[in-house]
This record gives C-alpha cells, sequence and structure tokens, in this order.
C-alpha cells in the first residue's frame, strides 16, 4: 500500500503523522498555510475553503470549493488542493508575487477590511471563476480597476440582482460570510472579473484528467480510514465490520467531528467508488448514484427535473452541495434533510446493496423512525430512482429563518398533475413535522378527482395542517408548523393560478 499523500498547491505531501481524524483545513495549517481559517467548523461560513481538482461536468476537471473544516485530509490521499495561498504567481526573489485576478479584484474593490474571511471568499470566487460556461467577459478599460466600473459592472442591463453581466453566479458565495464589507464590495469584486487567460495554469489543468481516487488505508494511532477501490470491496468490508462508519461528502460527519470531538476507530469513504457515481436517464426512470454530489446533480441534470432545481438553491450552500450527496444525506435517516420531502413527491425509491445482492424500496416505506431506517447493518444505499414521466406542476417550500443556508423549519415539496383543471394526481411530502418525513396521504387522496379551485386547496390546506405532529424547539413553534403547512398550499394554488391565467 502507497502512504497516503496529498499534493497541496503543486507541493506533494505526505499526510502522516496527522491523525485520521485530522481535517484538512488543521493539517493545512499545521503546515503554515494558514490562509484558511475556522470560523464555525460546521461548514457555515466559508472561512476555510480551499479548491480541489475533481471529476468535471463540462471539462475533464473542474475547480471545486469545498469546506476544508469537514473533510478528513485522509479522504483527499493522492488528490490536488490549492490553497488561498497558491492562487498567486510567486515572483522572482526579491520580488512581489502577481496577485491571481479574483485577489486583485478583491483587492481594488475593498473586499477585504480585517480579511479574516478574505481567503475564503477568494477560493469560492475562484471555483466560480474558473466554472465552465460561465459566460465571462474581460473587464474594458473603461471598467477595470476602478470603483465606478464596479458600479457599472454590478447594474448592468446584462446582469440581474444574483448574477453579474459575466456571468457570476453569486450564489458560489452563498456560504461564505463577512462582518465587515457588507458584502457589496465583495459582490464588485466577483462582477469585474474577466475570464481566464490561455496562460492561465489553473484554467489549463481543466484539460486533463483530474486524480485517479486512491485506494486509502491510513492507519494512525490505532484509528484507520479507508478507501477501497470497488463496492464489492467496501460492502464485503462492512460485512465484517458492520461497526465502520460510512463517509461521503463529510459534511455530517465532519460536524460530528469538530463540535462533538467524534474519533472513530474506522471510516469507511464510498465517496469515489465508480459504481455510486453514475447517472443514467433510461425510458421510464432516473437513476442517481448514492455518491454523485448535488452539484453534480445539478448541473448534470440541468433542470430536466423542476422539482430537483427547485431544491438545490435551498439546499445549504454552495460549498456544502460540491461535496455533499443524496445517499449521505438520506442515510443519516433526519426528519429534517432538505432532500426526502422531493424524493417523496418525486415517488423515489432506493437501490440499497449489500454482499447478498440489491433491493428496491420506496423511500416512502424507507424511515421507520427517528434517525432509523430499513437498511440492514451492512448495506448501503448504491442509487436513488426517480421514475418517469415527472408530474406537470411542482414546487418545493422550504421555511426557515434564512433564505439560503440554513435548516428548515418546515420543507414542503408538492408533485401535481393537473389536467383540465381536475387534479389527476398529487404527491406531497413534507420535513419538519414529524419524527420522520412523510407523504401526506390523506391530503393527497383529499386533492385526487377534484377541480383545482381556491374551494379545493382551502379545505385541503385544512387537512393539511393537521398533517404530521409537529413539535415547538427554538426554530419554530408546532402551531407555526401546522399553519406553514396550511399556507404552502394556498401559496401553490395562487402561483399555478396566477401562472395559468397570465
Amino acid at each position: 500500500m502507497v502512504a497516503a499523500r496529498i499534493t497541496v498547491n503543486g507541493k506533494e505531501t505526505p499526510i502522516a503523522p496527522a491523525a485520521a481524524h485530522t481535517t484538512t483545513l488543521d493539517f493545512l495549517r499545521d503546515r503554515g498555510l494558514t490562509g484558511s481559517k475556522e470560523g464555525c467548523a460546521e461548514g457555515e461560513c466559508g472561512a476555510c475553503s480551499v479548491l480541489v481538482a475533481r471529476p468535471g461536468v463540462d471539462k475533464p476537471t473542474d475547480w471545486v470549493a469545498v469546506n476544508a473544516c469537514l473533510v478528513p485530509v485522509a479522504a483527499l490521499d493522492g488528490q490536488e488542493v490549492i490553497t488561498s495561498e497558491g492562487l498567486a504567481t510567486p515572483g522572482e526573489p526579491g520580488t512581489r508575487a502577481t496577485l491571481h485576478p479574483v485577489q486583485e479584484e478583491m483587492a481594488v474593490r475593498g473586499g477585504s477590511q480585517c480579511g479574516y474571511c478574505t481567503p475564503g471568499f477568494i477560493c469560492s470566487m475562484a471555483a466560480e471563476y474558473y466554472r465552465p460556461g460561465r459566460c465571462g467577459q474581460k473587464n474594458s478599460d473603461e471598467t477595470a480597476g476602478n470603483a465606478e466600473g464596479a458600479e457599472h459592472s454590478a447594474h448592468s442591463e446584462d446582469g440581474d440582482h444574483e448574477h453579474g453581466p459575466n456571468g457570476f453566479d453569486l450564489h458560489s458565495l452563498s456560504g461564505n460570510l463577512c462582518r465587515c464589507t457588507g458584502y457589496r464590495p465583495i459582490r464588485d469584486a466577483a462582477y469585474a472579473v474577466g475570464e481566464p487567460t490561455d496562460e492561465d495554469p489553473l484554467a489549463q489543468r481543466r484539460e486533463q484528467a483530474p486524480p485517479e481516487p486512491a485506494r486509502t488505508e491510513y492507519v494512525q494511532d490505532e484509528a484507520t480510514f479507508l478507501r477501497k477501490s470497488t463496492l464489492a470491496e467496501t460492502l464485503e468490508l462492512l460485512r465484517e465490520r458492520p461497526d465502520a462508519v460510512v463517509v461521503a461528502g463529510s459534511t455530517d460527519y465532519g460536524v460530528e467531528v469538530n463540535i462533538r470531538s467524534r474519533r472513530e476507530k474506522l471510516v469507511v469513504a464510498i465517496d469515489r467508488l465508480p459504481e455510486l457515481r453514475e447517472l443514467r436517464v433510461e425510458s421510464d426512470y432516473i437513476e442517481i448514484g448514492a455518491a454523485v454530489t448535488l452539484t453534480e446533480i445539478e448541473r448534470r441534470l440541468d433542470g430536466s427535473v423542476p422539482l430537483l432545481a427547485e431544491l438545490f438553491p435551498q439546499f445549504a450552500s454552495r460549498l456544502i452541495r460540491n461535496s455533499g450527496t443524496l445517499g449521505g444525506n438520506l442515510g443519516t435517516g433526519s426528519p429534517i434533510g432538505d432532500s426526502p420531502p422531493v424524493l417523496l413527491a418525486l415517488e423515489a425509491s432506493l437501490v440499497l446493496a449489500d454482499t447478498e445482492g440489491e433491493r428496491v424500496v420506496p423511500l416512502a416505506e424507507y424511515f421507520t423512525g427517528y434517525r432509523q431506517t430499513v437498511r440492514r447493518p451492512g448495506e448501503l444505499i448504491r442509487a436513488v430512482r426517480i421514475p418517469l414521466p415527472l408530474s406537470t406542476t411542482v414546487a418545493f417550500h422550504k421555511i426557515a429563518k434564512r433564505r439560503f443556508d440554513d435548516i428548515s423549519s418546515v420543507a414542503v415539496a408538492f408533485a401535481l398533475d393537473i389536467q383540465d383543471g381536475i387534479v389527476r394526481k398529487a404527491r406531497i411530502g413534507l420535513g419538519g413535522v414529524a419524527a420522520t418525513p412523510l407523504r401526506a396521504t390523506a391530503v393527497e387522496a383529499a386533492l385526487e378527482g377534484q377541480p383545482w379551485t381556491a374551494e379545493t386547496a382551502e379545505a385541503a390546506s385544512r387537512l393539511l395542517e393537521a398533517e404530521g405532529t409537529p413539535m415547538s424547539d427554538h426554530r419554530a413553534s408546532s402551531a407555526y408548523r401546522s399553519a406553514m403547512l396550511g399556507q404552502s398550499l394556498l401559496k401553490l394554488h395562487a402561483e399555478t393560478t396566477e401562472a395559468v391565467s397570465s
């Protein structure tokens, strides 16, 4: 077995003697790369973000920004990482380094004050800078390097309040927080960057394949981090060691390591297993591998599943979606995960695999209790299947204290077929109102066969208010949660009626 190593800013470095649970953030800082900071240790502030070379959607390689505070460094064995320090081009001895275009724009637009969050913003911004298809345009002489130019750029008719005229998507920064600038200078910097030049080494790197997943067996201080090469090998391992902790994007496990000092004897990574990384569109279903990241799903489906397209912008932040997976979100069994209500409304099923073979379980039968499921010891989610054709009227309503990057108080997903003004089929998924995600079957039955009128919606909304067993906690009261259920159906009716009338 080759010793675990990671390439950081072009230099290969052994991971040893870091402990098996060591995060990438701590690993980097211990080696003097202190641009990445710890702000929240939960993946909510982005101060720790770095770039990782990952399989691309439109090019062989994408530069993807991830939360270094959540990813175990052993999970990046054999991989390439760029930190904020590695973006600038070093100068000759005795001369200054040449700033990266993103760093330059942040400096001239006043996007950094105390500077604590700035390196994280820089890395997230650089990932968007290198995103294929961003449709960037170089700054003109009139707009480059001055505040008036940034003002013009930010309000160009070619952009909107969430996208710049250079194609920059502000959602790429949704996981980065700053307490000093008020964000306006940061937005100005984002909207001022041009396109990478042909000589840009990181742009050139996108044309080459990313590193192959390493077969990892990292043992330190009686704890082990493993990555097998195939699903069969992994399932055999889990049969022998059902106590092993399985991780994909580590967006949940990483929080446990940081906040609750969780230390496991055996962690098994499945994020790069080829069998879990497929996305196929068949004649009667779409199958999404359990380890395909949310960002990859979003970009590869490209809006072809409208209900998922509504989910993704509201699912945490781009930094989390770059690592998080549907398999991980469903594997935790959480009643407040954002994907279960949507997948319930889509009538999704799960393909579960172990050494004995595979079985297909409807998601509506998967959850059995609070963080409990029908998965057996040693069994993994291999894929999510969404049946075709899709319903024509869909919506995802997430009620939370913040618009983005927040845990939902209530989540409601609708998938209706309305023909000639009659509800022919209704599927409604709920989250945050019971010990498990659930289908609102009584409301579905009340809607089907009825005219899609205000009276029907009003009657069904009262039924929806009674669904589940919502509790009161620091996010919302039970009464508020019930009220939001009813209001969500009235909102759907109002939105669809307006769409039809217009």
